[in-house]
């Protein structure tokens, strides 16, 4: 799974501030039923949330559970600010967590060790953790925080913390793609521990997703490189590096990766556990 030397990805990560008042409001954003786009000038200091017992800190909220959407997990994209972190980040004891560093470095502690991360690193936090995160560099921090309600399932253990780097992983090749389409996968997919899999996508130009995939999954989709042409049920969308993607679950889905260079992705989506059946009559 792990290789060494592997190349130097890059990581785009927002900064805010405001559009020029002689911008144009024409722009890409859209929320349907099925899918919705935020483009990454939709980033700005006015929809930047402040959060409880955490310093120097501001986050975007880019996904959270709604009724009739995307209803299994929130994303965030967090700025941290150097002298900055919490030392009780998470809330929810039932939370479980990824992060995923754009840029900077984040000093992550759970379990009685500290983690140093840098941009590509990864990590998984089970439920109850009790971690702690700093910003013990010069520069700011950037990163995606990702939670979900862990579903607990009888005689199935609860996985333990995971700290890797992207560049440390090597990608798996999607089958007949001749190395197109490639995932990059921290957990392994036969862990039926795991209820929720975040991994990076790789399209190298000329890539395409060939079929409209329509599953029950849900996905949130963060644009780290590139551009390309994605399919979302109807409609056909350009999205660029900035840009998320947030996709209710059966919305069909296909891309076309143009180039001129690679196109890649942060991806979540939940896996590995029965539908919850309710909310009806018998």
């Amino acid at each position: 799974m792990r290789k060494s030397a592997a190349p130097v990805r890059s990581y785009y990560a927002p900064r805010g501030g405001l559009p020029p008042q002689t911008d144009l409001i024409t722009d890409r954003a859209v929320f349907t039923e099925a899918y919705a786009v935020i483009p990454k000038r939709e980033f700005s200091d006015i929809v930047a949330s402040r959060l409880p017992f955490w310093d120097g800190t501001r986050a975007w909220v880019i996904a959270r559970p709604l009724s009739g959407f995307a209803e299994t997990f929130s994303q965030y994209v967090m700025e941290v600010q150097p002298g900055g972190g919490s030392n009780k980040p998470e809330p929810d004891q039932a939370a479980e967590g990824v992060l995923f560093v754009l840029e900077g470095e984040i000093t992550v502690k759970v379990g009685g060790k500290s983690y140093r991360m840098k941009p590509g690193g990864y990590a998984f936090l089970p439920p109850g953790s009790e971690w702690s995160i700093a910003n013990r560099g010069r520069s700011e921090a950037r990163f995606h925080w990702i939670r979900k309600a862990y579903e607990v399932v009888d005689g199935i253990d609860v996985p333990e913390p995971i700290f890797v780097n992207e560049n440390d992983v090597a990608p798996n090749p999607m089958p007949d793609t001749g190395g197109r389409w490639a995932t990059t996968r921290f957990v392994d997919p036969d862990d039926v521990r795991h209820d929720m899999h975040v991994t990076v996508v790789t399209f190298e130009p000329g890539g395409v997703i060939p079929f409209p995939e329509t599953h029950v999954m849900e996905h949130g989709l963060y644009v780290l490189e590139g551009k390309a042409v994605y399919r979302l049920n109807q409609d056909w969308v350009e999205v660029e590096a900035g840009d998320f993607m947030w996709l209710r679950a059966f919305c069909p889905q296909a891309c076309y990766a143009g180039g001129p260079g690679r196109f890649r992705y942060l991806l979540y989506k939940d896996v590995n556990r029965h539908a919850k059946l309710g909310g009806f009559s018998r």
